[in-house]
C-alpha cells in the first residue's frame, strides 16, 4: 500500500503551470491531479502545505566510473547523492568506467555492476571511438539511449576522441535507431595563450585562456554541419561558449534535429570570482565569464538551449590537485548532483525566472531527450509518480558533513544556496525523506530497445 498515496499541495508544478490540490498515486502510477481529494484508508496522505512538488529531475549527464573506477565514485553513493537532490533518473556516460563502455560485452560489465545498487533509476550512453564502430549496433540494440563520443581528449587514455569519418559512421547508424550522438565539442587547435599555464599553473585566466571558445565554436559548426548532412540527431553537451549561440539558432530555425544542453555551474558560477588554486572548479570546457554565462541564461529561456544537466564527473583529492591547486594537471571535472536544483533555483529567483522554468529544463525535456516523455518528467494522469517535494523558499549553506557524493570536493561547498529537498519518490516509493534514506536500492535499470 506504501505506493498508494495522495499528495496535497498548493503549489503543484503541473505542464498547465502551478496548481493547488492533491495528487493521486496508485500502484505507482499519478491517476488524477484533483482540486480537492477524500481520503481513505488505502491511501496514505502527505500534506505538503506550500512546499512545490515537483516530477522528480532527470539528468541525462552523469560520470558514475564504475566499474573499475569504483574510487572515484559509484553506483551507490552517486544514486543516494541523486536522491538527495530530488533527481529520480539519470543517463549515464560511457566513461570513466574500466572498461568502458564501447563493446556490447563492457556495457553487460557495467550492468552487473549496478545490480541492486541503485538508489534512483538509471540508464547508460554507448561511447563511440576509432575502432569500435561493429560495436555500435550491439551496444543500441543492447539497450543503450544513444552514443557519447568527444572531438578532443576525453582526459583518458582508453577513451579516445572520434574524427569526422567515425562520427559520421554513427550518426548514420543512429539514425536508424532514432537515437542521439552526444557530442563533447572541442576541436583544439594552436594557442597563442598555451604558454600562460605552463608559466603559471595555479592561474585560472591562464586556465580558461588555454580553452578558448574558438575551440568549441569550431567544434559545434562541424558537427551541425554533420547533422546537416546526415539528418541524424546530434546532441551539444554541456555549452558553454556564448559565441555558438548564433550558428545554433540558425541550425534550429532550418529545421535541423539538433539539441544542445547546458551545465549547473555554467549558469551559477563565474571565471571572475574563481580563484588562483581552486581547481574544485576545473572543468572542460571551463567555467567563463558572467557576461558569457548572462548569454547562456538568455539562450536557455528562449529554447535555443533545451536543458541542463550536472555533467557530475567526480575524482579523488589527489587526481583534483587540491594540494597543488595546478589546474594544468588537475582533473577536469564538476561533483554537483545533489546540488542541481538548488543551483539553479537561487540563479533563477535573482533573476526573476518564473519556477514552472525548472520543471521544464530539468523535468519535461530531458524525458523527452530520452525519449521517456510518455511516463516521466510531468506529474500528469498517466505518468509514472516519480516525485520531488522541496522547499522553494529555504536558504542553506553547503557543507561537507551534508555531501553524499564519495568525495567531498565540489565549488558548491559554502555556498548560500535557495530550495531544499524535502522528499523524492520513485513510483510513489520514497527514497529520500528530510535528510534520511529510506527503502534502499529502489532504483531501475533502464534499457532503450525500441528501433
Amino acid at each position: 500500500m506504501e505506493n498508494n498515496l495522495i499528495i496535497k499541495s498548493n503549489n503543484i508544478i503541473t505542464p498547465q503551470g502551478i496548481v493547488a490540490g492533491a495528487v493521486v498515486i496508485k500502484n505507482g502510477i499519478i491517476i488524477d491531479v484533483v482540486a480537492h481529494v477524500d481520503v481513505n484508508e488505502n491511501f496514505m496522505l502527505i500534506d505538503a502545505g506550500d512546499n512545490i512538488v515537483m516530477p522528480g529531475i532527470i539528468d541525462p549527464h552523469v560520470h558514475i566510473n564504475e566499474p573499475g573506477r569504483t574510487e572515484w565514485e559509484g553506483f551507490e553513493t552517486a544514486t543516494k547523492a541523486a536522491a538527495a537532490g530530488g533527481i529520480t533518473t539519470m543517463i549515464e556516460m560511457p566513461l570513466n568506467a574500466s572498461p568502458v563502455t564501447t563493446t556490447k560485452n563492457n556495457f553487460e560489465l557495467k550492468l552487473a555492476a549496478a545490480k541492486n545498487k541503485l538508489n534512483v533509476n538509471c540508464g547508460f550512453w554507448g561511447g563511440v571511438i576509432p575502432g569500435n564502430e561493429y560495436e555500435l549496433e550491439a551496444l543500441l540494440d543492447a539497450g543503450v539511449f544513444g552514443l557519447k563520443a568527444f572531438l578532443t581528449h576525453s582526459g583518458i587514455d582508453d577513451f579516445p576522441n572520434a574524427h569526422e569519418n567515425e562520427l559520421r559512421n554513427a550518426l548514420r547508424i543512429l539514425k536508424k535507431y532514432n537515437r542521439p550522438l552526444l557530442v563533447h565539442c572541442e576541436l583544439d587547435a594552436a594557442n597563442a595563450d598555451a604558454h600562460l599555464l605552463e608559466n603559471n599553473p595555479r592561474s585560472y585566466d591562464a586556465y580558461l585562456k588555454s580553452r578558448p571558445k574558438a575551440w568549441e565554436n569550431n567544434a559545434i559548426k562541424m558537427m551541425i554541419d554533420l547533422c546537416r548532412e546526415t539528418e541524424a540527431h546530434v546532441h551539444i553537451v554541456h555549452l558553454s561558449s556564448s559565441e555558438a549561440l548564433p550558428m545554433i539558432a540558425i541550425a534550429k530555425k532550418e529545421g535541423l534535429p539538433l539539441t544542445v544542453e547546458t551545465a549547473q555551474h555554467y549558469l551559477f558560477f563565474a571565471a571572475e570570482n574563481i580563484a588562483d588554486g581552486a581547481t574544485e572548479y576545473k572543468c572542460a570546457p571551463p567555467i567563463r565569464e558572467q557576461a558569457n554565462n548572462d548569454l547562456l541564461w538568455d539562450a536557455l529561456q528562449i529554447g535555443l538551449i533545451d536543458f541542463v544537466a550536472t555533467d557530475h564527473s567526480p575524482a579523488p583529492p589527489a587526481m583534483k590537485e587540491m594540494q597543488s591547486g595546478n589546474f594544468a594537471k588537475a582533473w577536469g571535472g564538476i561533483a554537483g548532483l545533489q546540488f542541481s536544483l538548488p543551483a539553479m533555483w537561487t540563479r533563477m529567483k535573482e533573476k526573476n525566472i518564473d519556477i514552472n522554468n525548472i520543471a521544464k529544463w530539468m523535468c519535461s525535456n530531458p524525458a523527452k531527450f530520452i525519449q521517456l516523455q510518455n511516463s516521466k518528467g510531468k506529474i500528469e494522469k498517466g505518468y509514472d509518480a516519480d516525485i520531488v517535494i522541496w522547499n522553494s523558499n529555504q536558504n542553506f549553506i553547503v557543507t561537507e558533513s551534508m555531501i553524499e557524493h564519495r568525495h567531498k570536493i565540489t565549488p558548491y561547498v559554502n555556498q548560500n544556496l535557495c530550495g531544499k529537498v524535502m522528499q523524492t519518490f520513485l513510483k510513489g516509493v520514497p527514497v529520500f525523506d528530510n535528510g534520511h534514506f529510506i527503502n534502499l536500492h529502489s532504483g531501475k535499470l533502464f534499457l532503450n530497445r525500441i528501433k
